[in-house]
Formats: structure tokens, sequence, C-alpha cells
């Protein structure tokens, strides 16, 4: 593999770092915040914890222009951007609102990154290594994670304002990825999409010095010669991958994983353990996802992506089967890790690994932006409406009905992936393109 793609893809994938660790470092500090600012579950689900959700929608739903505007470059950077004041911003608030306000601002950048990052490296990589290039943004998501509960655990007890440097101490690598972010060059494709044909040959050349960049070209001029000007996603030949997007997205978030993910160690207390213990497991979660994640990328251009989903799907299934259970017949707590473990696993091997690769996949070069963000803007929606209303129905309907609802919709996704899900391994962009438009 060239080293040169190699650096930029973990590069433009370090947003999902970021991403990780801002979705989950709340997890450490939801409850201290309830307590401190004496919310309801309903303010406290909704506007503490919701409006970074509610932000990320905004920059899933938006995150599409800046993407083919500026271009997948120039909105990795403002990314950086985005998480850096968020951080700094959520750490020295006083009061929910002001903190709910920043928490936003850092959401704007969790939407766009699920769009720019795997958009960009989808087009700098070989065909034949793009699963699991295209995975690193997945990997680091889940570094992200794991990173954001040992640091809640590392800094627990270090007095009354831990809070603050829990959601504080992102500024760190976010102003480091920023500076990154500058290093890396424009993405060929939208160069190409703009006409600008000799920035794109010369990356192109760096990229993969032994093709002709010329053969490439050709390829893309002719898709661009196929399509009307100004069309979007929605016109009727492109319904296949825009459903296809739909269902992986929306079958993402009924897993629950959102929800496991932000109230861990709340879900892990329920279950009768102690609050150090919960967040202590919390890190296996985190260390489960990441060493899962890893396998998952190995195998996703060696399997290919429907495998996977497969995998997932009955993983999925029986995990989620075996909480619920154990919430309804109360079991001892010390069997919730593990059954929690093995629905991270399940997740992590399949749809963690595969939908950001999917998504970025199935759609032509001129629409991958606006693509991207129709299917994470389903991702997110989901993403923020779920976890706001865990408080409420785990308080109403129990942690018990809440699993079994989940491994339901399970059964659901395994069936969209016998029926529905195309195989994409190893396929050109281009040809992707000519296989799922109708």
């Amino acid at each position: 593999m060239n080293k040169k793609i190699l650096i930029w893809s973990i590069t433009a994938a370090l947003a999902g770092f970021l991403f990780g660790f801002d979705t989950v470092v709340i997890s450490g500090a939801e409850k201290k915040l309830q307590l401190l600012w004496g919310s309801s579950d309903m303010f406290h689900g909704v506007v503490v914890i919701g409006m970074a959700l509610w932000g990320t929608v905004i920059g899933a739903f938006f995150g599409g222009i800046p993407t083919n505007k500026l271009g997948r470059k120039n909105t990795l950077i403002w990314i950086g951007v985005l998480y850096t004041i968020s951080a700094i911003g959520s750490a020295l608030s006083n009061d929910p609102i002001t903190f709910a306000v920043f928490r936003f601002i850092g959401g704007l950048g969790v939407g766009a990154s699920t769009i720019a990052a795997p958009a960009y490296i989808s087009e700098i990589a070989p065909a034949k290594d793009r699963g699991k290039l295209v995975g690193l943004y997945q990997f680091n998501i889940v570094f992200g994670i794991l990173t954001a509960f040992l640091s809640n655990y590392l800094l627990n007890n270090i007095g009354e304002n831990a809070w603050r440097w829990m959601v504080g101490i992102e500024a760190v690598p976010a102003a480091i990825y920023t500076v990154f972010a500058f290093t890396i060059p424009k993405s060929p494709r939208w160069l190409l999409t703009k006409f600008r044909n000799s920035e794109a040959i010369g990356v192109l050349k760096i990229i993969n010095p032994d093709q002709d960049p010329e053969k490439l070209m050709l390829e893309i001029k002719d898709e661009m010669e196929n399509t009307v000007p100004n069309e979007n996603i929605f016109l009727k030949k492109y319904r296949f991958p825009l459903v296809l997007a739909f269902l992986i997205a929306f079958f993402n978030q009924l897993s629950g994983i959102n929800a496991l993910l932000y109230y861990a160690p709340r879900i892990l207390t329920e279950a009768g353990l102690a609050e150090s213990s919960a967040l202590l497991s919390s890190i296996g979660v985190g260390v489960t996802n990441l060493l899962f994640t890893l396998l998952g990328i190995f195998l996703i251009d060696r399997l290919g992506r429907k495998q996977l989903m497969y995998i997932c799907s009955f993983g999925y299934i029986i995990s989620l089967s075996l909480v619920s259970a154990a919430f309804f017949f109360s079991w001892e707590g010390s069997s919730m890790p593990i059954f929690l473990f093995m629905f991270i696993a399940a997740h992590a091997i399949g749809q963690g690994t595969v939908i950001w690769v999917f998504i970025s996949e199935i759609f032509p070069n001129h629409l991958r932006g606006s693509g991207q963000s129709f299917g994470s803007s389903v991702h997110w929606v989901l993403a923020a409406v779920v976890p706001s209303l865990v408080p409420v129905l785990f308080s109403t309907i129990g942690a018990g009905m809440v699993f079994l609802f989940f491994a339901i919709m399970m059964g659901f996704q395994l069936l969209f992936v016998i029926f529905m899900m195309p195989e994409t391994k190893g396929i050109p962009l281009e040809e992707l393109s000519k296989k799922l438009i109708k």
C-alpha cells in the first residue's frame, strides 16, 4: 500500500477519534451534571445530553454542502476548529444552557465528519484497500470512545470540578488534528468534479505513480457525462442507493448502540454494579469495541461487507436478548458486562466497521457528499432521538423492554442483509455507480 495514502487516510480518520471521544465523554459527567443543575430526566435527556446530538443531526444534514462546495480537505479543517471551540466552551460553562450550546457546536463537527472523512478516504483509496482504509475512520471512533472511557475513569475522583476536565481535555487532540488536516492534499475526484484537472492529475500521480492518471480521469468524466446538471440524490434513478443508505443507518441506531455508549455506567449501575465498577466496566466496553473493530477492518476486504453484516446481525439478536432477559429476571450484576461486551463485539465487527464504508461507496462521485449527508442525517436523527428517550423509557417501561425492542429490530436487519444488501468489496467506485443506479 502507498505509504502516503495510508498517512493521509489516518490523518482524515483522526476526525473519527474526536467523534468517538466527543460522543462518549459525556457518559462520565452526565450524572454529576444532572445532580449539579437539578435537571429533570426529560430536561437532562433532551437538552443537556440531546443538544449535542441535535448538533450532530444539523452537521450531518448540512455537512454535504461544505463537503461539496469547499472540498473534503477544507471541511475537515473546519471540523477540527468546531471540536476545539466546543471542548473549551463546555469545560468553562456554569449553567446547563451554555453547556448545551457548546456541546451543540461539537455535535456540528461530529455530524460533518461522518460525511467529509469517509468521502475523502474513499476517493483517494485504491479499490482493493478501500474497505480497510475507510475503516480507519471507524477504528479512530472506537479508539476515541475507549480513550474517553479511560479519561473519565482517571479523572473521576479529582474533585467537584472533575466533569470540567472530562469534557475540556478534548481541546488538546482537537487542536493537534486541526494542524494535521492542513497537510493532506485535496481529493482528486472532488477536483475533477470542479474541473480542476491539472491539480487532480498532480494528486493522482502522487497517489499512484505507476498508473496513468488519464485513465481514471476518463472513467470519471464518462460517469459525469451521464449525469444531468444540478441533479440530486432524490431522483428515481438513485432510489436504490438512497434506500440502502437509509436502511443501514436506520438499523445501526435501532440496535441501541448509542443508547449504550451514552449511558453505559448508568445501565451497569441499574444492573447491580457499584459506580466505580460500572465506570471500570465501561472501559471494558471500549476495549472490546476497539479489538473487534480491528478484526472487522482486517476482514472487510477479505470477507466483504455483507458477510460482516450477517455475523453482526446474529450477534446482535443473541446479545440483546440476553441483556433484556438479565433485566427481566434480575440476574446477577456480574453477568451484565459479559452480555454487553458480546453486543459491542457484534456491533464493532459488523455495523460499526461497515456503515461508513458502505455509504461512502454507493453514490456517484458528484453526489457522494449529498449521499453521505443523507445517510448520516438518518443515522444522527435516530442517534439523537433514541438516547434522549433512554432515561424516561428506563423509568417507565423498564430496561428489559427497551433492550427487547432493540433485539426485535435486529431481526429485521437480518432480513435486510439477506434480501437487499449488495456486496461492494473490491469494486471501483465508478463501476459501482453503474451497477446500483437503475
